[in-house]
């Protein structure tokens, strides 16, 4: 379970939409936000790290795979299954060190590992 804020765009519209991280694997995220899109839908991600946890957000290109209609108190709102289309290997790394150990969001000395080849593609059949 990872509990995040994030901020996302679709190719169709330029503006940046808030949502919220719920849960997180190495092949994608499940994401709430009050923004309707239909599946099959490709979106930039951009998750924020706090403050504190000395990194760079973690940035994704992302397709909806799935979606439901949730209802939150007195507001309706949408939940996503993202799959991740494209990653670089840094924020690929980054995702992998928080999946091995969620209290890394707490820590200060969260280091960036930097590497060559910048963009790791996740191909699916």
């Amino acid at each position: 379970m990872v509990s995040l804020p994030l901020h996302f765009q679709t190719s169709e519209n330029g503006g940046a939409y808030p949502g919220l991280t719920i849960d997180a694997s190495e092949s994608g995220l499940l994401i709430q936000t009050l923004k309707e899109m239909p599946v099959d839908t490709r979106i930039d991600i951009e998750v924020l790290f706090p403050k504190k946890v000395n990194s760079s957000n973690f940035k994704a290109e992302a397709e909806i795979i799935w979606k439901d209609i949730c209802n939150w108190d007195d507001w309706e709102g949408y939940q996503y299954g993202l799959k991740f289309i494209q990653i670089s290997r840094e924020d690929y790394w980054k995702l992998t060190q928080i999946l091995i150990d969620p209290t890394r969001l707490k820590e200060t000395d969260f280091i960036e590992k930097r590497d060559h080849n910048p963009k790791l593609i996740i191909e699916t059949e």
